[in-house]
């Protein structure tokens, strides 16, 4: 498995194998979850020509989390945190009309992450 340019992945906390063992686990019960959010993220073109789509969707989702830390005050804010809010609330909310669509979007997404985090951990 690769997870080059995922950077939430790919930042030393977690080990690729058990990264994919978590991530099939995982898409095993949230395929339709996976499925909303690619179609959201991803275009149909770029969806069939992108092979490792399940791991931008759960690094997207690790993204969100690591955001809402931050709104949260749990994270200390970032340089870069403006944007990065910005951009994640742009791809969500693109072509919704209104926020609870945009809400339920970020709630699957944190749900995923939480739901891979705790996956992740209790594997050997």
């Amino acid at each position: 498995m690769s997870i080059a340019g995922m950077y939430m992945l790919n930042s030393g906390v977690y080990r690729p194998e058990k990264i994919q063992q978590a991530l099939d686990m995982l898409y095993l019960d949230r395929k339709n979850e996976f499925r909303e959010l690619s179609k959201i993220l991803l275009t149909e073109k770029a969806l069939n020509a992108m092979p490792r789509w399940k791991e931008f969707v759960l690094n997207f989702s690790l993204d969100v989390e690591d955001a809402f830390k931050t709104w949260s005050g749990q994270s200390p804010l970032a340089s870069s945190s403006p944007q990065k809010a910005l951009t994640l609330l742009r791809q969500l909310g693109r072509g919704k009309t209104s926020m609870n669509q945009l809400a339920h979007l970020l709630n699957i997404s944190y749900n995923l992450s939480c739901e891979f985090k705790e996956i992740y951990k209790r594997l050997k």
